[in-house]
């Protein structure tokens, strides 16, 4: 199946039909500025777009606004919001296309974005998904700053990659089938799940920066500490159901490389930041940073072990 996917995509990756799949949940103005760029600002446009809503009337009015457009389908989906995966598998049966695009409704897309998709998945017929740049829509804080650095991938040439974030990646139709529904269970982290299935059945992540996507970072350090804590929690989560799956710290410690790796889980926030830092073109933020995100590591590790603790008490979150 693997290699019949690739070489059909070979033939018809630059006519495929094209949908895109945004979930939302009372963020209505932030949604009027994606389906903006998405819609009315993009050089070509989607064949069909999927709103899945789990929140207010207000949302709708603003997919209603959008409807009527010529060559886009505009769908408006309605939900009671329990978690992203959820909303997408209600939102994936409607998406018709050969190729199915996700980004988030703080997310405006660059205008040439179905056509780089279309590139990417027609030069790459082995990639179940493609993705790509991720930018922050407002530098002025250094938390936005750092989220585009330690957040989201920032690589400047192609590659394959573990991963990448559904804000700004596309999946052949054909793969998703495959996979199947998303896991309704994990609260976050749903998409490197989602990712890793669809690896495990022989695909890969192709990374392309020419794929752009501006995104509404976080702007306070605290919003960026509360999701390094979340991040920490779903990172256990995965690795939990997934004992094969890539991981800093060691399942067990029966081998010499079981010991190496937890050292380096240990020393991970002690060097990490100065790497980040590294990283950041100010001076100012560069001394900045480091403090920032050293006590970001360590938040990131205190939800993994608060998720290791609720897990072993048979807590589940909705």
């Amino acid at each position: 199946m693997k290699r019949a996917c690739g070489e059909r995509w070979r033939g018809i990756g630059q006519i495929a039909k094209f949908s895109v799949l945004i979930c939302t949940n009372d963020r209505h103005e932030f949604l009027r500025q994606a389906l903006r760029a998405l819609i009315d600002e993009t050089t070509e446009k989607p064949d069909e777009v999927v709103i899945v809503n789990g929140g207010d009337a207000r949302a709708d009015q603003v997919v209603e606004s959008f409807q009527g457009r010529p060559g886009v389908a505009v769908k408006r989906l309605k939900t009671v919001n329990q978690n992203l995966a959820a909303s997408r598998n209600i939102g994936l049966p409607h998406c018709t296309g050969d190729l199915i695009g996700m980004t988030d409704d703080d997310a405006q897309v660059a205008p040439d974005w179905v056509t780089q998709m279309k590139r990417a998945h027609r030069e790459q017929p082995e990639a179940g998904a493609v993705g790509g740049l991720i930018q922050a829509v407002d530098t002025r804080t250094l938390a936005s700053r750092l989220a585009e650095q330690v957040t989201f991938p920032s690589w400047q040439t192609p590659r394959y990659m573990r991963t990448l974030p559904t804000v700004n990646l596309s999946y052949k139709a054909e793969i998703v089938r495959q996979v199947g529904a998303q896991d309704e269970k994990l609260w976050t982290g749903e998409d490197v799940d989602y990712n890793w299935r669809m690896i495990r059945l022989g695909f890969k992540v192709w990374y392309d920066p020419a794929i752009k996507v501006r995104h509404h970072h976080p702007q306070t350090v605290r919003e960026l500490w509360l999701k390094q804590y979340y991040y920490g929690r779903g990172y256990y989560m995965l690795r939990s159901k997934w004992h094969d799956m890539y991981c800093i710290y060691p399942h067990r410690l029966t081998t010499p490389k079981d010991w190496l790796k937890l050292g380096n889980f240990l020393a991970y926030p002690l060097y990490e930041p100065v790497l980040t830092a590294g990283k950041m073109p100010r001076w100012s933020d560069k001394l900045a940073v480091v403090p920032v995100e050293f006590i970001g590591s360590f938040v990131a590790r205190y939800g993994l072990i608060v998720e290791f603790f609720r897990q072993r008490q048979g807590i589940s979150e909705r």
